[in-house]
């Protein structure tokens, strides 16, 4: 997922990642060949923090494999399926309502 960050300068990226489409670029750049387990894809990419929300909330890849059913994955399509709902999850469910709120006022 991504969403457009505050409009503040000319420098800033254009949007924000987080879930899978804040994965897929370690995946990109990885070493890394499918079949792969998941400490295997854990190693392989150094365990990033990935971003779960637009506010920057972020969990260790590790973490979110762990709330994963499969330890094995065929292909890269395997992981960012059985991944999405992990991250879905997590946003849903992190920051309570402080962040709810912090995410709707424009400062």
């Amino acid at each position: 997922m991504a969403v457009r960050p505050p409009q503040q300068g000319g420098d800033d990226p254009d949007s924000l990642e987080f879930g899978i489409a804040a994965l897929t670029p370690y995946l990109s750049e990885a070493d890394l060949a499918f079949p792969a387990t998941t400490d295997e894809i854990v190693r392989a990419l150094n365990d990033p923090a990935i971003p779960y929300d637009a506010n920057g909330n972020a969990v260790s890849l590790s973490e979110a494999l762990a709330a994963v059913g499969p330890s094995r994955f065929d292909s890269e399509r395997e992981l960012l399926d059985a991944l999405h709902p992990v991250f879905e999850e997590y946003r849903a469910s992190g920051g309570g309502i402080f962040s709810q709120l912090r995410a709707l006022l424009p400062f």
